[in-house]
């Protein structure tokens, strides 16, 4: 992995610049947060198609429906938190509910907001954005999957919701030729005694376990979910079928997020243990990012704590 650390809401800007150098159609949308989103870039190269809307995101949102009803392509930026939370009867009954061309980059999601604290760490806006018919969720684990994302999004026609990061993450290790495809799961490492199913900053976690498991002699697949939804159910199920465990990772509430729909998968179609690593049922509090994921099990010790627990169960049943 490289050792290089980027944040995935600074690749979102950079992005943006860059898709709106070749596409006269995108705009973008901000709430008085433009520093922090990283959308001041494009106002600064593309003044004429930026909108402030100040600390009015419910009023951002329905511009945005407009914009995208007259034929642009709008990406509306600001906390996660009010992204899905304060603007969620424009989300669904203004963009989603007619499947308008909105795109919504909510940065500074999860706990890793650090000292802003519970009221602008967003723990739930996954669950919130997955029971929104039309939708489609993607989670970038670093900044150059976050390029492959936006460019995804202004590709696809209809709402898409990009959850994005405070902390600076590395860059992960990628196979030559490989391809960004929404709503496919990336293997990012083989293995057949458990499966990690990560997304987000947790990817990056998962990959350390993984590493230190093999040590141990445990080979451990890894596996990177992008997209939320659509969720690569194909891939989860062949996981469950080959590994015969799985542990999911996420900066998000157990409730609603990726463990809920891993679990839901493997319980219709292949059902295995399922343990899932996330935030339990609590808001977040204040604090410096690391100390925060230490807090609430959100490092690679844990989820190695996770996947031994579940070998040794396997080794349990087998020897009976």
């Amino acid at each position: 992995m490289n050792d290089k650390k980027i944040a995935t809401r600074e690749a979102y800007g950079q992005a943006l610049v860059a898709l709106g150098e070749k596409n006269p159609n995108i705009v973008v949308l901000d709430a008085d947060l433009a520093k922090s989103t990283k959308t001041i870039d494009f106002k600064k190269h593309y003044p004429d198609r930026f909108f402030d809307f100040g600390v009015a995101e419910q009023n951002m949102i329905g511009t945005a429906a407009g914009f995208a009803a007259a034929g642009k392509i709008p990406f509306c930026s600001t906390f996660a938190v009010f992204a899905t939370g304060r603007a969620f009867d424009q989300v669904r009954n203004s963009v989603a509910y007619p499947r308008l061309n909105v795109k919504i980059g909510a940065s500074h999601a999860g706990i890793t907001v650090g000292e802003d604290g519970a009221s602008h760490q967003s723990v739930e806006d996954l669950a919130l954005m997955r029971v929104v018919p039309n939708m489609t969720i993607f989670i970038p684990a670093d900044a150059p999957e976050t390029w492959d994302a936006v460019q995804a999004a202004v590709e696809i026609n209809g709402p898409v919701y990009i959850r994005l990061g405070r902390l600076g993450v590395p860059i992960l290790p990628r196979q030559e030729g490989a391809v960004f495809q929404p709503g496919k799961a990336v293997i990012l490492r083989q293995g057949y005694d458990a499966t990690i199913i990560a997304t987000g900053i947790m990817v990056h976690q998962a990959l350390i376990a993984a590493e230190e498991l093999a040590r141990e002699g445990k080979q451990v697949r890894v596996l990177n979910i992008h997209t939320l939804k659509p969720l690569d159910v194909a891939a989860i199920v062949k996981a469950a079928e080959e590994t015969g465990f799985l542990v999911t990772a996420e900066e998000h509430s157990l409730i609603g997020g990726l463990g809920s729909a891993v679990a839901e998968v493997t319980g219709e179609y292949c059902p295995v243990p399922v343990k899932r690593v996330g935030l339990p049922d609590v808001f977040g509090e204040s604090g410096k990012a690391e100390e925060l994921l230490v807090k609430y099990g959100l490092t690679p010790q844990n989820l190695i704590a996770a996947v031994e627990k579940l070998i040794d169960k396997k080794l349990q049943i087998a020897y009976k």
